[in-house]
């Protein structure tokens, strides 16, 4: 029986999703809460090795089919052995994307099909949701702004290089997976400090804490 909480941390490149788990990482850590945190693609060895394959290629080497089935082949991993096994041991899980990002990403950045990739969401995670999802959401111009800022424009991943348009379909992917799922997903405003952004976080994953 599974006795540990996922929450999974989405939104757009640039939104500064990584950081806000970073932050919540170091306030658990102070209260003695016990947690995982991971990330996919790279959560795992052969994750690490789809991150590189994916990411890291040039512009135009990876086929579509190929990226999105390569996302479930590392999520089917990652599941079962990270996941699931730190759940079953009552732990808190605190992952850097989960399905909702192929959703977002394949599903409204490439227009695959979404049946075809709910099936494929499903196949790879055996049915796991998260018990919670915080999409943080900014305006793609800011996002992209960050990115630049932070020194990834010198050695941008294939994502990073996708026209505008397609990071404004991720974006709108994202806010309609809140919208169908209002009882899982919740909106954390990013375009305020960090400080506000995490003191937010705390107060949106404090009943899960209380759990």
């Amino acid at each position: 029986m599974m006795g540990g909480k996922l929450i999974t941390f989405e939104g757009i490149d640039g939104c500064g999703k990584t950081s806000q788990l970073r932050l919540l990482a170091g306030y658990l850590t102070e209260r003695g809460i016990p947690f995982v945190a991971t990330r996919e693609p790279g959560g795992t060895l052969l994750g690490r090795t789809v991150r590189g394959a994916i990411l890291d290629s040039d512009p135009g080497t990876v086929e579509p089919l190929a990226e999105l089935l390569l996302y479930a082949a590392d999520r089917a991993q990652h599941v079962r052995r990270v996941v699931l096994p730190a759940l079953v041991a009552n732990r808190l899980v605190l992952s850097d994307r989960f399905y909702d990002a192929t959703t977002a990403f394949q599903g409204y950045g490439r227009c695959f099909d979404l049946a075809l990739v709910d099936h494929l969401n499903e196949l790879a995670t055996g049915g796991l949701k998260p018990d919670l999802t915080l999409v943080f959401d900014l305006d793609v111009s800011t996002a992209l702004d960050r990115v630049t800022q932070r020194g990834r424009q010198a050695h941008p991943d294939r994502l990073d290089l996708e026209p505008i348009e397609f990071h404004e379909r991720v974006r709108k992917g994202y806010l309609e997976i809140a919208a169908h799922e209002d009882g899982r997903v919740r909106v954390i405003p990013a375009d305020g400090s960090e400080a506000t952004i995490h003191q937010l976080v705390i107060e949106t994953i404090q009943p899960l804490l209380d759990e």
